[in-house]
């Protein structure tokens, strides 16, 4: 067997590995309930204002969908559904992909305290960060903020990409929302590794470099949470662990290849 072979029969598994560390994190609200109930009270606020966005924009889809097709007002009905609810299901895929992605953003900014302390609660249980960096207050913020603007635009860009594939029968019906869910999943990995990623002085491009390493583990842990996220209110409670997943992922990331992988802090 090839090496190559090898490596694509791996992926399923390391897939499963970046699952197991979503499952990691949640076994921390067993653990340490405090500081994974004070996670929660950002997503809880974010929560609010996000569900009102989606409601909002779930109500006038039709009337989009209707407004960027225009050309099918003349098209017999059925050919004019089709279209059109192509349209609509491209666009909700689009949309969905940008929705949580800042919703991770901003709930991450908004509690950042809180998580931090979370992926140093984490961090500390696996052994630690041999010469953690300390960054001074606003070159953290100027850094972190720079980017999430670099993913957000990435972001923006695949969406317009998701939106176009989706007018494409068949295609918009099946692999968009494939492809949306592992985009989506590889930009919330960069956003839940932020914290131990920083504490190591990794920039955004090393991040993504490191990562990049051992994708398939990466895209488990952001695929499992975004799919999760759809859940009403279930990114509540798997915010914080999804954090705490993240800190364990870029730990396992960084580790020197004679370094056992990392474990549940649980255990």
């Amino acid at each position: 067997m090839t090496q190559p072979a090898m490596r694509r029969s791996r992926f399923p598994v390391r897939f499963l590995g970046g699952v197991r560390l979503l499952g990691a994190g949640l076994r921390m609200w067993i653990t340490d309930p405090r500081i994974m109930l004070l996670g929660a009270v950002p997503a809880l606020i974010v929560t609010a204002v996000y569900i009102g966005g989606v409601v909002l924009l779930a109500s006038h889809l039709d009337g989009i969908a209707e407004a960027v097709t225009p050309f099918a007002d003349e098209w017999d009905e059925g050919a004019r559904t089709t279209v059109r609810a192509a349209a609509t299901l491209a666009m909700l895929a689009a949309a969905l992909l940008v929705f949580v992605y800042t919703f991770t953003t901003v709930t991450l900014a908004v509690g950042s305290p809180f998580y931090e302390r979370i992926s140093r609660k984490v961090e500390a249980r696996l052994g630690g960060i041999d010469s953690p960096v300390e960054l001074p207050f606003w070159r953290g913020v100027g850094r972190g903020i720079l980017d999430s603007v670099r993913i957000l635009l990435t972001t923006l860009g695949v969406a317009v990409l998701l939106l176009f594939f989706g007018f494409i029968p068949l295609v918009g019906q099946t692999l968009v929302p494939v492809f949306a869910a592992l985009a989506g999943g590889w930009f919330l990995a960069l956003e839940l590794t932020a914290f131990s990623f920083e504490a190591r002085g990794y920039t955004g491009t090393a991040k993504r470099r490191t990562l990049s390493a051992d994708r398939a583990t990466t895209l488990g842990l952001g695929v499992a949470t975004y799919l999760v996220f759809f859940i009403p209110f279930a990114a509540v409670i798997v915010m914080p662990a999804a954090v705490a997943g993240g800190t364990m992922l870029a730990r396992r990331a960084v580790a020197a290849p004679q370094q056992a992988p990392a474990v549940s802090p649980a255990g």
